[in-house]
């Protein structure tokens, strides 16, 4: 059986910032005209942000964050959610969707919500297999057609 872990990182994680890269371009891929909602690393507030890598037998294969939304609510949006290809199959991004959600709940928030891309069935399936529900488009995303938007009540 193979180790996975999931370590909070600093925004300024090598592993994390590989693995993002790697993100982009299968994005990129997927949606060659359209813009990628990447996290701004040079923006002072993405300190506020949870950051993890899953690590599999130590080896980095997969990573998340946690954005808050709004300081006065409880809600956090969920970003940059990737596993690697060579890596998928294996229940990491269960786990690790799991993992993001209890931090997000020992951090006080009572809501999760995502963006994700018509063009990505296997994100879409797996945010609705944990609950995720379909909510209005929100923030930068708004008017946008390749974007589809869910949210989750957490317990």
């Amino acid at each position: 059986m193979t180790e996975v872990s999931f370590e909070s990182v600093d925004p300024q994680n090598p592993d994390l910032r590989a693995l993002i890269d790697r993100l982009d371009e299968e994005l990129k891929a997927r949606y060659p005209h359209e813009m990628i909602y990447v996290v701004d690393f040079s923006d002072p507030k993405v300190k506020e942000m949870t950051f993890v890598v899953a690590y599999l037998d130590g080896r980095p294969v997969g990573c998340g964050g946690l954005r808050p939304l709004d300081p006065q609510s409880a809600v956090m949006e969920l970003k940059r959610f990737y596993v690697d290809p060579d890596t998928r199959k294996q229940g990491i991004a269960n786990r690790m969707l799991k993992d993001l959600e209890a931090r997000a709940i020992a951090a006080g928030c009572g809501e999760i919500r995502l963006e994700t891309g018509i063009k990505q069935p296997e994100a879409i399936a797996l945010y609705v297999k944990h609950g995720y529900q379909p909510i209005d488009l929100f923030g930068p995303y708004i008017g946008d057609p390749d974007s589809l938007c869910y949210g989750k009540i957490l317990s």
